[in-house]
């Protein structure tokens, strides 16, 4: 009996033996070949792209090294559990190929600096040349996308008893440049509004607006901007600087250009920038046709600004900024002998904060103070508040918040200048597909010297559109506003604007 329990054991041993070595061999063949195959694979071409049809493991036909059995289909749930119990992949990294990777894992895009520049509407551009359903007009490596706007409008002003009303026309252009680049980036925008009287004798409120942003990818974690921009536009009626009875307000004309350097030390965070700026004004009409020249207000400014920060943590990073400024005019008094060049420097501390696509951006506060080169213009010193807002709550909701302030020169002899504080906010809501509503509004505080004789006023502005998109290159357009300036000192002024339009993009 034990002599046949042994042979029956030794026989069952014998026969799981054989079993393990015909199942090792087997998956020792089926894995070299592939393993061969896959290292020879160059890092732009993908597994599945470049496996011929007969390898295919559902392939009914292939079978094993040794011939005798077909191979079976893979299971996905038993090929999911042994994936996991497989060590996890180590960092892939941008300057070559991990050796713990095939070539066949990396994508090209992992080896960009820069993603490839996307369509408005998220489109494949290249992947169907001949459709027509991608917008932007490509132009070597860059991406065009212009729009169009033409739009017939309705204003009613009153100040005090006087009104004037208008009807007019207005032609707004907007195109924007983009690189496709897979370093640095350059991008390039331009506004235009052209304006033509219908009717009334309002002044046409031409504007435009162009500007440039290149940024470079330096080493050592360092990032250039270099910009540059132009902005012409008319003074409006209501500002404090604008010759009363003007028929025609001064044309102003801004060159602007910069160059900023920002440096990531680990947990701390440099930048240091520096801008000019260029403003020309061109002379005023009055009523009678006489003009006025204003070329005594041509200037030049310069300021330089450094800010340090201390990263928290990737989405809080508290910051100190500090900057200095100095603006000179072309003539050294203007027409009522003041000398209205100035030094300026302040500085303000604050915390910039990235919590992703949804909520993102900054606030600081700070302390200015700007001296004029004329001892019997008193000094400009205020508090200053600054940051942005950007809020997404849901899809298709975005909420946008900005505060700034500057000090502004004045032209009224003995009056240095005053601070503006400045509030925008805008809530952008998509109630369909195709279909948007904006909601925007703002005010605008100019705050005088107490010694300067001048008393402060305040402006509030809202407005309120809607946009139908008819098809792909068609929106419907519609608005309505109000503007509203309250002075201590003087008569308010009412502004009402409304106006439809179509606009055509590409």
């Amino acid at each position: 009996m034990n002599i046949g329990k042994d042979k029956a054991g030794h026989g069952a041993l014998q026969l799981t033996a054989w079993a393990t070595f015909a199942v090792l061999g087997w998956g020792i063949a089926f894995a070299a070949p592939m393993s061969a195959y896959a290292q020879s694979l160059s890092p732009d071409q993908n597994l599945d792209d470049s496996l011929p049809a007969s390898a295919s493991p559902a392939d009914p036909t292939t079978t094993s090294a040794g011939g005798a059995q077909p191979v079976q289909p893979t299971n996905a749930a038993s090929a999911s559990a042994s994936n996991s119990d497989s060590p996890p992949n180590m960092r892939l990294r941008l300057d070559g190929v991990d050796p713990t990777t095939t070539g066949s894992t990396l994508d090209n895009d992992l080896r960009r600096v820069n993603l490839p520049e996307p369509t408005v509407d998220g489109l494949k551009a290249r992947q169907y040349p001949d459709r027509a359903d991608a917008q932007g007009i490509p132009l070597g490596t860059f991406t065009l996308r212009p729009s169009v706007n033409q739009s017939i409008n309705v204003e009613r002003d009153r100040t005090g008893s006087t009104k004037d009303n208008r009807t007019f026309l207005q032609t707004d252009l907007r195109s924007t440049l983009t690189s496709d680049w897979d370093r640095h980036a350059l991008t390039v925008t331009g506004e235009g509004v052209w304006q033509k009287n219908l009717s009334g004798t309002s002044e046409e409120k031409p504007t435009i607006n162009l500007n440039a942003d290149l940024r470079l990818d330096l080493p050592a974690d360092t990032t250039a901007h270099l910009t540059a921009g132009y902005q012409f536009y008319r003074e409006d009626t209501s500002d404090p600087n604008a010759i009363a009875g003007a028929s025609k307000q001064s044309a102003v004309n801004q060159f602007t250009t910069g160059l900023s350097l920002e440096r990531d030390f680990g947990l701390l965070r440099g930048t240091t920038a520096l801008a000019l700026t260029r403003t020309v004004y061109s002379d005023a009409v009055l009523s009678d046709g006489t003009k006025v020249t204003l070329s005594d207000r041509d200037q030049t400014a310069g300021t330089w600004r450094g800010r340090i920060g201390y990263e928290l943590s990737p989405a809080i990073i508290p910051f100190v900024e500090v900057n200095l400024g100095r603006a000179i005019y072309d003539q050294t008094r203007d027409s009522n002998g003041y000398a209205r060049s100035n030094q300026s420097y302040g500085g303000k501390g604050g915390v910039e904060f990235d919590l992703g696509e949804k909520f993102r951006g900054e606030l600081g506060f700070g302390y200015q103070h700007t001296q004029f080169d004329d001892s019997r213009l008193a000094s400009v010193d205020s508090p200053t508040i600054d940051g942005n807002l950007a809020w997404s709550p849901q899809r298709g909701t975005d909420i946008s918040i900005g505060l700034s302030t500057t000090v502004q020169p004045s032209t009224t002899a003995g009056l240095s200048g005053y601070t503006a504080y400045q509030l925008t906010s805008t809530v952008s809501h998509q109630l369909r597909d195709d279909l948007t509503a904006k909601v925007t509004g703002g005010t605008i505080w100019r705050d005088y010297p107490s010694n300067g004789g001048a008393s402060d006023e305040t402006e509030y502005d809202t407005a309120f559109g809607l946009t139908w998109g008819i098809n792909r290159y068609l929106d419907l357009t519609s608005n309505i506003g109000y503007q509203l300036t309250t002075r201590k000192a003087g008569d308010d002024t009412h502004q009402l604007q409304a106006g439809v339009g179509l606009t055509v993009k590409r």
